[in-house]
């Protein structure tokens, strides 16, 4: 049954409509449909998750919907044109939940009143259960007969005028949680609570409205009052363990100054659009991705890297949201504005990673409903038997049943230790798309780097130019490699182009992965890359027959021979046209700091390592030997580093992949797990399992060592909650187990719980 909206409500989820204003918590997705994070108030255990998600994906158009109790997000991936986003938060509120755009102004507003009123809830719980507590405690302590009888009675009216604010107002949540779970026609985790509470309160009341029979209002306000603590202590470990998170969200600024005209003038971030120009002084906090125009500076990437020295940034350069501006006013082109930015980006990459659930925990999820089903069934048999053993107890045992079958710590197990073990690693600039890759890289038994930018450093030195055709000079040679190189992201061409400033513009550009590029410059077909590759389009037919300058005296490609030293390991890239070689560029390339370490750290654990490289042997046999790599193999194009890969993979040997060029993307996605090193292009585009924003090649050492921690962790989680049910139950069933202890035990194994997943946070380096 769902709940009719007022039309005021209806009308303020009709303005999402408006393309401008669901950007704002949505995004446009590569193959025509659009993802969505909504925030979602009033979940209180997986079954709500569960209804939420099942009414979304029944609207026309919605292809996905997840949603996760330890965020409080919904994503929704749904199709323009079939669904509007009205819809989505119209379901959700028709449900009896609260839905706001994600990591808007009104979600903060409803986080904090909700932490504030259920802080209420505890206070009042609290003190009503020390005065409960002073007044039964006489009854425990009493012989029979001690207490006059007009007393005791006077003790339990006090009881239940005591438990009233503590069942209107404190248990709220839960009853109406429970509540909502029967009319929507699931069994939530509050079904059972609200019935053992209901039931303990009624029989209370009744026992003493009728001046006899047996009280449990002590048990009523400790279950409430340890139910609300474990909750409190939830949605506190929740902020903490999303704290890097959100502190993304809170260091965006509100205003930004935008340049309109000859002047700038201050507006709202949010308006911010590709190419428009800002002004950040020293201090400020960049809004958005951009590129500097104007002015030199320093600039603080902490938040997002884990680096805590400050980059120095001059014109021309890359800046990303969230960075803050350290030292000089300057200018920057807006290359992405904030809600596409690559903070957005991340924030969704986790935001992600937290709501998948392995298949385990979906399965034990389907199963939920069955057993809350059997544990009202076994309550009830409770009181059936004791109705023959002892009548006066029967009640008390149902009761205890319904209390500590609560299977709070059970659903809190695995999300709790994912969820820290994903925040405990952002906070040292290690990014994961999905918790599932911990999962998976504990399998791993090979790891395959590639190996410029990756095993080396990212950034390659220009460190002589060999000219091979007469007529060129090096200047010249530097001009034509240049313009060619501009439009790349190798490392080599990356190299190239910030050598130079390109005064040609060429066309026609095209790049071969792992081979080389061709444009036209002056209208003939130019040629950078590897030698094989520059050779072979040498009097290639497609190429233009216009001269160039300084081609007069041009060789053919026999007369062109290179004078490269073959034994010279250093990085090199080829220049050619259609009349031969015109110049080769050698580069220095050097191990990262910690690339032996991490290759013997791995080694250390049990794996295998190889290196899959594009490069000459004798350099990729060079570089192995110095990191310790055991299996070097060299001149691989992209489809041999992705044959490589499957052939580990068809002898039992899951793979993880390290790589960060454009020849690794069928590597890194048909591995088991894959990694990649980088800054902001990496964070943004977030196609790896794992992104190492701080570059530190070391921290694959830390992911492996989260990743067994994380395991373990659930594993105690698991264990201890499933021993405390399978141990509890019985105890209650024969009646060893009074309803306050179910109750206490119920929350502190909830905490337990929660405290145990949070120790991931405290994971050195």
């Amino acid at each position: 049954m769902d709940i009719t909206l007022p039309a005021t409500a209806a009308a303020s989820f009709s303005a999402f409509d408006d393309t401008a204003a669901a950007r704002e918590f949505s995004r446009p997705l590569a193959d025509g449909r659009w993802e969505s994070w909504i925030a979602v108030e009033g979940m209180d255990c997986a079954a709500c998750g569960q209804t939420i998600e099942q009414s979304l994906t029944q609207l026309p158009g919605v292809d996905l919907a997840e949603v996760s109790l330890l965020t409080t997000r919904a994503r929704v991936i749904w199709q323009a044109g079939q669904v509007a986003p009205s819809s989505l938060f119209q379901t959700i509120a028709r449900l009896g939940y609260q839905p706001f755009p994600a990591g808007s102004a009104e979600q903060e507003h409803a986080i904090r009143r909700h932490g504030r009123m259920l802080l209420w809830r505890l206070m009042v719980a609290a003190f009503c259960m020390m005065q409960v507590m002073m007044y039964s405690t006489v009854e425990y302590v009493a012989t029979p007969g001690e207490i006059p009888p007009d007393q005791l009675v006077l003790l339990r009216w006090g009881q239940w005028m005591l438990c009233i604010p503590v069942m209107l107002f404190a248990a709220w949540p839960i009853l109406h949680g429970a509540w909502r779970s029967l009319r929507s026609r699931r069994l939530g985790m509050d079904v059972p609570a609200a019935l053992g509470l209901v039931l303990a309160f009624a029989a209370s009341s009744s026992a003493t409205f009728d001046g006899g029979g047996e009280v449990w209002f002590d048990s009523v306000s400790m279950f409430v009052f340890f139910l609300l603590l474990s909750r409190w202590v939830e949605a506190w470990a929740r902020r903490r363990a999303t704290g890097q998170l959100e502190a993304l969200d809170r260091r965006l600024p509100a205003v930004v100054m935008r340049a309109e005209g000859a002047s700038f003038v201050q507006v709202p971030a949010t308006q911010l659009r590709q190419g428009d120009r800002i002004r950040v002084a020293p201090g400020e906090t960049f809004p958005a991705d951009g590129t500097l125009l104007e002015g030199q500076t320093t600039v603080d990437e902490a938040i997002l890297t884990g680096e805590s020295l400050p980059a120095a940034k001059g014109v021309g350069a890359s800046v990303v949201a969230g960075s803050q501006n350290v030292s000089e006013t300057v200018d920057v082109l807006v290359t992405r504005p904030p809600a596409d930015s690559t903070v957005a980006r991340i924030r969704q990459l986790i935001s992600a990673a937290a709501q998948t659930r392995p298949d385990w925990v979906r399965l034990a999820d389907k199963w939920a409903a069955a057993f809350l089903a059997c544990v009202l069934v076994l309550s009830v048999a409770a009181w059936i038997g004791w109705q023959f053993i002892d009548p006066t107890r029967a009640m008390g045992v149902a009761i205890a049943i319904l209390i500590v079958t609560c299977p709070c710590a059970l659903s809190l197990a695995a999300p709790a230790a994912m969820l820290s073990a994903t925040a405990g690693l952002a906070r040292h600039g290690i990014w994961l798309r999905e918790p599932a890759a911990l999962e998976r890289l504990l399998g791993v038994r090979h790891v395959a780097f590639d190996k410029t930018g990756t095993l080396t450093e990212a950034t390659l030195a220009l460190t002589r130019i060999e000219v091979l055709r007469p007529g060129f000079n090096e200047a010249t040679a530097l001009a034509y490699a240049s313009a060619l190189a501009g439009s790349s992201r190798h490392p080599l061409s990356r190299a190239l182009a910030a050598t130079a400033t390109a005064t040609l513009a060429p066309t026609q550009w095209r790049e071969w992965a792992g081979e080389g590029i061709q444009a036209s410059l002056a209208g003939v077909a130019h040629h950078l890359g590897s030698l094989p590759f520059a050779m072979a389009r040498i009097n290639s037919t497609d190429a233009s027959t216009d001269d160039m300058s300084g081609a007069g005296s041009a060789k053919s490609a026999d007369a062109a021979s290179p004078r490269h030293n073959e034994t010279d390991t250093s990085p090199v890239v080829w220049l050619s046209d259609p009349a031969g070689l015109i110049a080769c560029f050698h580069f220095a390339d050097t191990p990262r700091k910690d690339a032996a370490k991490t290759v013997a750290g791995l080694h250390a654990a049990g794996l295998n390592t190889a290196l899959l490289s594009g490069d000459r042997p004798a350099a990729v046999e060079e570089l192995a030997a110095t990191v310790g790599i055991r299996n070097p193999l060299a001149s691989m194009s992209p489809e041999e580093k992705l044959q490589a890969i499957l052939h580990w993979q068809a002898n039992d040997q899951p793979v993880l992949m390290v790589g960060d060029g454009i020849n690794d993307g069928p590597a890194l996605a048909r591995a088991d797990v894959s990694a990649t090193l980088g800054g902001a292009a990496a964070l943004a585009q977030g196609q790896a399992d794992i992104v190492l924003a701080s570059g530190r090649l070391s921290d694959l050492l830390q992911v492996r060592r989260t990743a067994l921690a994380a395991r373990r962790i659930t594993r105690q989680n698991l264990v201890w909650a499933a021993s405390w049910n399978a141990a509890s139950v019985p105890l209650a069933l024969v009646g060893w187990m009074p309803p306050w202890v179910a109750g206490i035990g119920m929350a502190a194994s909830s905490l337990l719980v929660i405290g145990n997943g949070l120790r991931l946070l405290r994971i050195k380096g």
